[in-house]
């Protein structure tokens, strides 16, 4: 399978190489702390603390905007600690083997640091502007910090679990038990109909003008294609055939990975056989190409930070109009 189409998805991109064994070693974070190469990635309340305008560029960078990579000394009372793992390129200020630890910081330390809250920003607002390396490390270290955060304490006992191997287990000091970061996997369908239309839905979460894919969790015991045809069937109340696997993108709000799948409507199902769920999808329409393209004045779309909106794109073939960001993929 050809990952193309994986490759160009804004959270899908990275440059790093995780470096999974040297998360275990004794004393990491004073190893990383004593060496001057080291660079820290601050995180606050989700968002990333951005470079400043002026900051070295090469001519090899696509973006002006990227991520501040801070050295061990800037940062005083460090809290949650992550090892990332090692730069790869060889053509950011940052050498080539450059090892990075995401730092997660309370308000106060965030405020000593940088006051200015427009050097702060969200995963959504970045995505499609930061770089591979720098869109891959933000993607990561939300993930990891947002498991953190819904597991300090042991699933079995409710002990406070510790931090250990870098960032990447929790251990409960009960039974010494493991806890490892977990991804929830997700569905996320383009269904076309007989005459290549696509539907799309709006959620109760949203705008009523607000419409993207359908999409839901991968049940326990259940294959991505089953996921499919139930969650279709649930959402849209019709029948779904050929669900074919597309391509994924990591989705850290918190814990998912959009798992893309392109499905036709079955043969005994019509097209007008729609049928919203009412609590989650309130409505539901066949889209032509010329129907969403006429649609954009009216129509809010899926953020281009958003596996939807490339998958919409990749139908479509051409680029959405106005696209705004969705609470979800």
């Amino acid at each position: 399978m050809s990952f193309t189409f994986t490759t160009r998805l804004p959270l899908s991109r990275q440059a790093v190489d995780r470096d999974h064994l040297t998360r275990g070693l004794p004393e990491l974070f004073d190893q990383l702390w004593a060496d001057a190469a080291t660079r820290l990635v601050p995180i606050w309340h989700g968002k990333i603390l951005l470079a400043p305008q002026d900051a070295p560029n090469t001519e090899a960078t696509k973006t002006a905007v990227r991520l501040a990579l801070l050295s061990p000394t800037s940062l005083e009372n460090a809290g949650l600690r992550v090892y990332l793992g090692r730069s790869l390129p060889a053509d950011l200020p940052e050498s080539a083997g450059t090892r990075i630890v995401a730092v997660q910081l309370e308000d106060d330390a965030a405020a000593r640091l940088e006051p200015d809250e427009t050097r702060w920003a969200a995963l959504r607002t970045l995505a499609t502007v930061l770089d591979d390396r720098d869109a891959g490390l933000f993607t990561e270290a939300l993930g990891v910090l947002n498991w953190h955060a819904s597991h300090a304490h042991c699933p079995r006992c409710g002990a406070a679990t510790l931090v250990e191997e870098g960032g990447w287990v929790r251990r409960c000091p009960v039974d010494n038990s493991q806890v490892f970061p977990r991804t929830d996997p997700a569905v996320i369908v383009l269904i076309t109909d007989a005459d290549d239309r696509i539907l799309l839905g709006s959620n109760a979460m949203w705008e009523n003008n607000r419409y993207s894919l359908l999409a839901g969790f991968v049940e326990p015991g259940e294959t991505l294609e089953a996921a499919v045809i139930r969650e279709m069937f649930e959402e849209s109340g019709l029948r779904v055939t050929e669900a074919v696997y597309v391509g994924s993108q990591p989705w850290p709000f918190p814990a998912s990975i959009m798992c893309g799948f392109t499905a036709r409507l079955a043969d005994d199902q019509q097209a007008s056989d729609l049928l919203p769920d009412g609590a989650e999808i309130l409505a539901l329409r066949w889209f032509s190409r010329q129907d969403l393209l006429d649609a954009g004045e009216w129509m809010l779309l899926p953020g281009p930070s958003s596996i939807a909106h490339a998958m919409i794109e990749r139908w479509l073939g051409m680029p959405l109009p106005a696209a705004t960001e969705l609470m979800r993929p």
